[in-house]
């Protein structure tokens, strides 16, 4: 009679599944700047060691295929190697029997076609491109390139006066950001090799809840320039370009719509999760750099012709956003009770609150804009709120503590449901939004699955009101109409955000990238503020006193992250105040206590530390 046993905790299995686990982190944190070949070849060796062997494809020509690369990347390769590469990864390909062997010979040619000049540069110069090396992971992955090691090592020395200015260097938003960014800089935070990345925008909202921003000292201007600059746009592009140019000497006019400054910052992102009066300690800082003069209430294009702007400064810098909602365009789109999130949370940012005591609300859409106008409806005290979104939760753009903060707070997800139409009664007002089941299909070109419609009968969804968060569109006419490209609405820039063909006239933030992060749109600005500083025909260095201090010694044990809390969920969907709870001092201090300074120790020292 066969006996069955339990396999023992301590087998191979349970070991390698702890192996696996720590190399999956070494992937994660994989160097910015690494060489591609690099990449594809560590990629290589790892296939090489989980093939069963049973297969020659996949046995016996990922080792080769991984010798003719190594032959590449030590500069021993030629056009011959090139042909060799792509005819034996085509062989793998066809010929493997499972993923094992075929998925790595796709990416090897893929890579031969993405790579093309890292491939040739090795072949011909026997060396890397010059862009390529490694960086430090965090600077390098904040689109801003904020000296966070830096700012980081001050908190730890209780300076954040000190931590305030030196992220004020490249981001004068530093409370926005503490707030409400999503903290790409953690991505490839090489503390993941220990036990997992540090909490570097908890640790950036512990140093302006200890001190404000506008109670720190902006850094004393450069001398009068007397050049002249229009900045259209109030968001966080348009601040932070404004903020360098007048730090740099230029005299600066801010031509804003609305009543007060912050684009979507004020106007897009809840109270809830970015207070209004802590955005303003921004503002108060920005304004106190000086020469910076503030038009309100004007619509440019309407109010104000675009021509006189550009004529009556020396350059002039595009930050209007994206700040119209797209529509959906289904049968019933024009009953009553059917608006746009966007301009849902234009009027909340406006102290227009909506109320919809006892009634259901679906919001349609899948991004932080669908979770912020649905979190707010519960707030306007809906009786029950859905979201109704076509692909998987898996494949939302919001961000995953935002989905998950929804959840908490009652809001339904109904995914793999495309909207078809919108019902309505006799009166016009929307009785329910009929919606067809669909499933995964394949993979489209922004690596999501596509939602295919499935042989399954359509369903509706009773509701009072309607919420449509899809997207987001750019008001570009006016400057279409003066001259400035556009593509479906974006803006065309170099990466240098100067619009071709166009002198002195630069764009950034969202109306040039279509809507993106806070993040993004400061760098932008950042980034224009030192163009047009070239093309007025200077070369400024920005002022800024506040250097990092020297490290200590790094801290290798295994610490867990000290992650933000939130008030409890039925206690913070009953109001519009900051859900986030502080950290403590204790918190702070141990968070920071892990960074490695990279800055200073591995590929820092490389750099001088702080050159990328």
């Amino acid at each position: 009679m066969a006996k069955f046993f339990l396999a023992p905790a301590d087998n191979y299995d349970v070991k390698i599944g702890e192996l696996v686990d720590k190399f999956v982190n070494k992937v994660r944190s994989f160097p910015p700047g690494t060489c591609p070949l690099v990449v594809q070849y560590a990629s290589l060796r790892s296939s090489m060691s989980q093939t069963c062997g049973k297969c020659v494809p996949c046995r016996d020509g990922i080792p080769h295929l991984s010798f003719l690369l190594r032959d590449i990347l030590a500069g021993e390769g030629d056009d011959s190697t090139m042909r060799q590469i792509r005819e034996l990864a085509e062989m793998i390909r066809d010929g493997s029997d499972c993923a094992i062997g075929y998925q790595p010979a796709i990416e090897i040619l893929d890579s031969i076609e993405e790579f093309k000049e890292e491939y040739e540069s090795h072949i011909h110069n026997k060396s890397c491109q010059k862009v390529i090396g490694q960086r430090i992971p965090c600077i390098n992955m904040c689109p801003a390139h904020v000296d966070i090691p830096g700012y980081i090592a001050h908190i730890g020395d209780g300076n954040y006066a000190e931590a305030i200015n030196l992220i004020r260097k490249d981001n004068p938003l530093p409370t926005a950001c503490g707030l409400v960014c999503e903290h790409p800089c953690e991505e490839r935070c090489r503390r993941r090799l220990i036990d997992d990345a540090i909490n570097i925008r908890g640790l950036k909202k512990y140093a302006v809840d200890q001190v404000a921003a506008d109670v720190v000292k902006v850094p004393q201007a450069l001398p009068d320039t007397g050049k002249k600059v229009a900045v259209i746009g109030g968001g966080p592009a348009g601040l932070t370009c404004a903020y360098f140019l007048a730090q740099m000497g230029h005299r600066v006019t801010i031509y804003e719509r609305q009543k007060a400054l912050g684009g979507m910052l004020r106007y897009g992102i809840p109270n809830y999760r970015f207070p209004k009066d802590r955005l303003d300690q921004d503002l108060n800082a920005i304004l106190s750099a000086g020469r910076i003069e503030v038009k309100y209430g004007v619509m440019v294009g309407d109010d104000i012709a675009i021509e006189d702007i550009y004529n009556s400064h020396d350059a002039m810098f595009v930050g209007i956003g994206a700040q119209k909602g797209k529509t959906l365009r289904i049968k019933g789109s024009e009953a009553n009770n059917v608006f746009s999130a966007v301009e849902m949370l234009d009027d909340i940012g406006n102290g227009k609150i909506p109320d919809y005591t006892d009634k259901v609300v679906v919001v349609i859409g899948g991004g932080n804009v669908a979770m912020d106008a649905a979190r707010s409806a519960v707030r306007c005290k809906a009786k029950d709120v859905r979201i109704v979104y076509r692909r998987r939760q898996d494949d939302m753009t919001a961000l995953h503590a935002e989905i998950e903060a929804a959840i908490m707070e009652g809001i339904e997800l109904i995914t793999l449901a495309a909207p078809v139409a919108i019902e309505k009664d006799e009166q016009g007002n929307c009785t329910g939004l009929t919606v067809q089941p669909q499933m995964t299909g394949p993979y489209d070109h922004g690596g999501r699955p596509s939602p295919v419609a499935v042989k399954k009968p359509p369903f509706t969804i009773g509701c009072d009101v309607i919420l449509i968060a899809v997207g987001q569109d750019i008001i570009s006419l006016p400057f279409e109409e003066f001259g400035m490209p556009a593509n479906r609405g974006i803006f065309q820039a170099d990466l240098t955000t100067a619009v071709p063909d166009m002198d002195g006239v630069f764009v950034g933030g969202d109306c040039a990238t279509g809507p993106a992060t806070a993040i993004k749109a400061i760098a932008a600005g950042k980034v224009a503020a030192h163009n047009i500083d070239e093309y007025l025909g200077y070369h400024h260095e920005f002022p800024c006193e506040t250097k990092a201090p020297p490290p200590k010694e790094n801290v290798r044990i295994q610490v867990g992250r000290a992650n933000t809390t939130e008030r409890p969920a039925y206690i913070r969907k009953c109001d519009f105040e900051h859900v986030e709870n502080p950290y403590t001092y204790e918190e702070a201090m141990q968070e920071a206590e892990r960074c490695l300074r990279c800055d200073h120790f591995g590929c820092g020292v490389l750099q001088g530390g702080r050159d990328l």
